[in-house]
């Protein structure tokens, strides 16, 4: 048990305090243990902190466990699994399974860590063709509330609750993972100027290209204002960039993105056939610790042009010309991506990721404090609402505040009766409401 430091409670995200009243640093499931016991106790909520990627809020007393020293991966190529302990990030896994030409279902950026991803669902670049980063979960290993290490395997309740559930009913030490055989891909991005081609009109034309292509092609449509920085490269700095990016494991990738490179005057263009350990190029995340509020909406459908209009609302410069109506109802500058879903994310899976159904995700990502942020976001997903679902855990953050959304009414009673039958002193935080 230590007391907390500014190195310990340093996170990729630096937009929200993290001060807890005391920081388990620990490096086995036995330390996880000992700090969750030590946490009852005192009667201290506990706060889970790996990367800091993802946090949903700011973290004010109580007990905060420190897994990033928990970085052991172990592949079992015959079996095509992999075992990764609580501080693992998705770069290690990858770097660990490409000699054996298999891949995990990771996300866009590899200093995410792997656990927590996967506990909130797991939306991979390779999605589309095989779904959530949950769905290929083969057990986990778990601390709940009484202070009991529990391996759980899909027959068990937990496993349902856990995977999609998030943090909310243990400390979860270690995963074991299905990989897939994928050792290559075609993939990506073509960027265009947003001030040469028409924001609305690129993405109308992404919508319409979504209907085209096979489940084996993921893909998400990007606005993002982009600073005039000296760490950007020159082609960026200070420019509206539309993009779309793309994960092919097929042979005819150049053929399917080929109606894209009608939209306009290409910028930057990225796409080729790459190994899987270069696959974190197809985004190019900041990796770089920096602050941002963001949040989600999943939807049943992209209505186009509503779509279009939050681009205009959210755009450089927006409000300051244009039809007045436009300008007037301005929420500021903002990042949009939009995820195109469908595919094997629609199948049926036995945990508690929810709105599979949906169609697409937007996912809006700003600067500034947490207040202005929620000014700025919560006109721009309500152009959306008519035919938004719901939220997703994965990508709210700074809004952990609110739960709202994050479950459909079944699985949120569901998850409500577990944390009720094993977190009923609600240790691990904020709880589900039924």
């Amino acid at each position: 048990m230590n007391t907390s430091t500014d190195d310990e409670v340093s996170s990729f995200q630096t937009g929200f305090a993290l001060r807890p009243d005391l920081v388990f640093p620990v490096r086995s499931a036995d330390d996880v243990v000992t700090a969750v016991r030590h946490a009852a106790g005192a009667r201290l909520p506990v706060t889970v902190l790996a990367t800091g990627h993802g946090l949903p809020g700011a973290v004010e007393g109580g007990a905060l466990i420190s897994t990033r020293r928990m970085d052991r991966v172990t592949i079992d190529p015959a079996a095509r699994t992999a075992r990764v302990q609580a501080g693992v990030r998705w770069g290690q896994v990858v770097e660990a399974a490409e000699p054996y030409g298999l891949a995990p279902l990771n996300g866009s950026a590899p200093g995410v860590g792997a656990v927590s991803y996967t506990l909130g669902g797991g939306l991979g670049i390779l999605a589309r063709e095989f779904g959530y980063a949950a769905d290929h979960v083969r057990s986990l290993d778990v601390v709940t509330a009484d202070g009991q290490l529990r391996h759980v395997t899909e027959e068990s309740e937990l496993y349902w609750g856990l995977l999609g559930g998030g943090h909310r009913l243990g400390v979860v030490t270690e995963l074991e993972i299905g990989l897939v055989p994928v050792r290559t891909l075609y993939g990506g991005s073509l960027a265009f100027d947003g001030r040469e081609v028409d924001p609305g009109d690129a993405l109308r034309a992404y919508k319409e290209w979504t209907g085209t292509v096979p489940s084996t092609l993921t893909s998400s449509f990007a606005a993002v204002p982009y600073p005039d920085i000296p760490a950007l490269p020159p082609h960026l700095r200070g420019r509206y960039v539309v993009s779309v990016r793309v994960a092919h494991t097929g042979a005819d990738g150049g053929r399917l993105v080929a109606p894209l490179r009608e939209v306009g005057p290409v910028l930057a263009d990225s796409l080729r056939e790459m190994p899987y350990a270069e696959s974190h190029t197809i985004h190019s995340d900041p990796d770089f610790p920096h602050s941002y509020y963001g949040d989600s909406a999943v939807l049943g459908e992209l209505d186009v042009e509503r779509a279009a209009e939050l681009l205009a609302r959210t755009g450089p410069g927006a409000g300051d010309g244009g039809p007045p109506a436009r300008a007037n109802s301005s929420v500021g500058e903002v990042v949009v991506q939009i995820n195109h879903l469908g595919g094997a994310l629609a199948r049926p899976a036995p945990n508690s990721v929810p709105y599979r159904e949906g169609r697409f995700l937007l996912r809006l990502l700003t600067g500034g404090g947490r207040q202005k942020a929620r000014e700025l976001l919560d006109p721009a997903f309500r152009l959306l609402s008519a035919t938004t679902l719901g939220r997703t855990v994965n990508f709210a953050f700074g809004a952990g505040d609110r739960t709202e959304g994050l479950y459909d009414a079944e699985t949120r009673k569901r998850l409500a009766e577990l944390e009720s039958r094993y977190d009923p002193a609600s240790l691990f935080g904020r709880r589900v409401s039924a």
